[in-house]
């Protein structure tokens, strides 16, 4: 999409990008000819109230869609926390990883190994694959996780993730004091009693 039409690009990772918008009015009018590329837009939830006002305007002027795509983690709960629902002014696309329909039965192993996300599968080895599935894992404990709230260190929360992996398809049974093997993971993981829960 980015390709075929006019277009600018913004990582909301990078500490010269975040700071064009430190006038995000000013700014993202100056651009109002083209598509605006917002990545990691989750990084400035602030900036949706300006995105209200803007869509708004361009509505008013005849541009009624496709100005700008965001892109990260867009969720409801972060509209929410923003204060600014976008309602009415914007559409969803989740985008899932790679499935078996899509890899084609010839390559199900090499998509168990390494798992759907496409810089992943498509990796030039293994090594290269597993590495890029490091790196994934260490920024989503240490840097997305604690931008939803929870305030555990990332260091458990991995020892968790990976408990979990190595108890998939088991039953938990969280009735009662310590079930097993929950009370394992609890005293692997480093947690109290009163540190998880599970939502119905």
């Amino acid at each position: 999409m980015g390709e075929a039409l006019p277009s600018i690009y913004l990582d909301l990772e990078s500490d010269a990008d975040r700071a064009k918008l430190t006038e995000p009015e000013l700014y993202l009018s100056d651009h109002a000819d083209k598509l605006v590329i917002l990545d990691e837009v989750h990084r400035l939830p602030g900036l949706f109230q300006t995105l209200r006002g803007l869509i708004d305007a361009g509505r008013r002027s005849g541009r009624k869609s496709g100005r700008f795509l965001l892109l990260g983690s867009a969720s409801i709960d972060l509209l929410r926390q923003s204060g600014e629902s976008l309602a009415g002014r914007i559409s969803y696309l989740e985008m899932h990883p790679l499935d078996a329909l899509e890899v084609g039965a010839d390559r199900l192993d090499h998509l168990w190994v390494r798992g759907g996300f496409p810089d992943s599968f498509l990796a030039s080895s293994d090594r290269a694959s597993q590495r890029w599935r490091q790196d994934f894992i260490r920024t989503y404990l240490e840097r997305d996780i604690p931008l939803l709230g929870p305030r555990i260190a990332a260091e458990t929360l991995r020892r968790f993730w990976t408990m979990l992996a190595h108890r998939q398809s088991g039953l938990l049974n969280a009735a009662g004091t310590r079930p097993q093997p929950w009370g394992r993971c609890q005293d692997g993981c480093g947690l109290s009693p009163f540190s998880w829960s599970i939502s119905s």
